[in-house]
């Protein structure tokens, strides 16, 4: 019986301050090794997670994983030589080894094929039969192994293959498709046009960037036929078999996407979670995120996701990543080269996630060197030589030497401060908040080169002073040295603790430096300067953590 659509089902997720949060970038496939674009959604997704661990907002899990289903994954096991089992093995193996090198703190690893992935995908699978959403039915057209999908035609193009043979392959993504016509199973997507449409609708933000929530209703303004969602068993052995139909197995991107549910305790527990969840996902898979999923969830009465996070892809030097262009960059390789956080940084720091970012190794050399060996490193290591701190302390601020003023025009006496440092001082004070800011608008490129252009402000500062040159005999330059070093070390504080999501191990180090203690690193008690608002500051005059050395050192060349 046809009784769609019908009303989602009110889930227990809590809402408002402290509610749970969960995080999640696609399930990789297990068909070959991790590339820099793997690890880019999963730095994305990790640096949201650690930024809202650090504003102490509530309970918030990262969930990832393999996808080891599917028809690509039984031939490249066959070309190996191997089984399907062994390969998912060896590759899941690789894509845990390279998050754990990056430092990507998930909380949920999901193998689509562990019993409990397998369980709950049969469980969804009944409740879209049991509210009429599936029905049988003959299903042909040109199909992409590559892409584990139907393609339009309006999505094909003509070329020549190897032996050069006229051929269609996807226009997207240049690969191969072959007609294809079968008894499956279908979906009726079709249904669900204004379902979605509403939801969207009520929903703005529910994907973002804005140019691929465009791109979503637009799709919703084409054709929207139903979608086949098994696959003859005869055809494909590897993956899971229809409930009560053994001639027929579950499509892989149906049994691929419930990994957010099967992550969170579906069918039993997911309420606690679900639908406070943000996908962060690639343009590439953006339609199966953000039409089918979201229908899919319906169909089985459950809410669509509250954020879909898109991001672009990273080209090597102007081409597309691939493996017969030999271009292909692995992540091992970078965190080896750069370090862990430089190669954080770099893709963080470079990724827009609204157009494509090319990546090459002079590139990275450049901005990791500029803004975190130089420019931070060479910061630190200057404000707290020796030479210029013979005692290790935070020294003390001098409200003399830098009043509070309305203007910079009001310093007058034996004020040192000049226009500049007013400036400097009103930049770093509204610096928290741009960031958290930037990190909620998911554009944490933009909140890295704020806090980069502070760190030139405070470099110029230091520059501006030369604290070296003061004569430490003099009182009153004895005075006015403090204060621009309390000044510096202040901008550092504030900058090594923003900059936890994105290079963890460095900040630790950097706040290690200036003694700021593990309960002191958090964002939502995050101050800056306070002596400058005639407060007591917590650091004046604590003795300096050890000197680790070098912060960040240089890359070669």
């Amino acid at each position: 019986p046809r009784r769609l659509p019908r009303p989602p089902r009110r889930t227990t997720a809590t809402a408002g301050p402290g509610r749970r949060l969960l995080l999640s970038t696609p399930i990789f496939y297990a068909n070959g090794p991790p590339h820099i674009g793997h690890l880019y959604s999963a730095l994305l997704a990790d640096a949201l997670l650690r930024h809202r661990r650090l504003r102490a907002a509530g309970p918030a899990r990262l969930c990832t994983g393999t996808d080891e289903h599917g028809l690509k994954i039984q031939q490249a096991a066959a070309a190996a030589g191997t089984s399907p089992p062994e390969l998912c093995e060896r590759v899941s193996g690789l894509f845990r080894r390279a998050l754990a090198q990056a430092g990507v703190a998930y909380t949920d690893f999901t193998r689509t094929s562990e019993p409990r992935h397998q369980r709950a995908v049969r469980h969804f699978w009944g409740a879209l039969r049991d509210g009429g959403a599936l029905y049988k039915g003959c299903y042909e057209g040109w199909y992409c192994t590559a892409e584990e999908s139907f393609l339009p035609e309006s999505q094909l193009a003509e070329r020549t293959d190897a032996r050069g043979r006229p051929c269609k392959v996807s226009l997207e993504t240049g690969h191969e498709v072959h007609w294809t016509k079968e008894e499956n199973y279908m979906f009726r997507l079709s249904a669900f046009r204004d379902p979605l449409q509403n939801w969207l609708r009520d929903n703005p933000r529910a994907i973002f960037p804005d140019p691929f929530y465009q791109c979503v209703l637009r799709w919703l303004d084409e054709d929207l036929p139903d979608l086949s969602v098994s696959r003859e068993r005869s055809r494909l052995q590897w993956g899971i078999p229809v409930p009560g139909d053994p001639t027929q197995t579950i499509y892989v991107w149906v049994d691929a996407l419930v990994n957010y549910l099967s992550a969170v305790g579906y069918p039993e527990s997911h309420g606690a979670w679900w639908p406070a969840v943000h996908h962060v996902v690639g343009k590439d898979i953006l339609k199966f995120h953000a039409l089918y999923w979201p229908a899919l969830l319906l169909a089985a009465g459950l809410d669509p996701p509250e954020r879909i996070l898109v991001h672009s892809h990273w080209t090597v030097r102007g081409q597309k990543m691939s493996k017969s262009l030999g271009n292909v960059v692995d992540p091992a390789v970078c965190v080896g080269q750069y370090g862990v956080d430089g190669f954080r940084y770099f893709l963080l720091r470079q990724g827009v996630p609204e157009r494509d970012c090319d990546y090459y190794d002079e590139k990275v050399v450049k901005v990791v060197n500029s803004e975190l060996a130089d420019a931070l490193g060479g910061l630190l290591n200057r404000s707290t030589a020796p030479s210029i701190n013979p005692s290790n302390t935070y020294p003390r601020f001098s409200e003399p030497c830098f009043p509070k003023v309305l203007d910079s025009g009001e310093a007058k006496g034996s004020a040192r401060a000049c226009a500049e440092d007013y400036e400097l001082v009103a930049a770093v004070a509204s610096l928290p908040a741009q960031v958290d800011s930037y990190f909620e608008g998911f554009q944490i490129y933009k909140a890295l080169e704020c806090i980069a252009q502070c760190v030139r402000q405070t470099n110029g500062f230091f520059q501006r002073h030369r604290p070296w040159k003061l004569d430490r005999r003099d009182a009153a330059e004895q005075l006015w040295l403090d204060t621009v070093l309390h000044v510096t070390l202040e901008c550092l504080r504030v900058y090594g603790t923003l900059l936890q999501p994105v290079v963890p191990h460095s900040a630790d180090r950097l706040l290690s430096r200036l003694a700021v203690g593990p309960g002191e690193r958090g964002l939502s008690g995050l101050t800056f300067l306070a002596r400058y608002e005639g407060k007591p500051c917590p650091f004046e005059g604590r003795q300096l953590g050890p000197n680790t050395g070098v912060l960040f050192h240089r890359l070669g060349k």
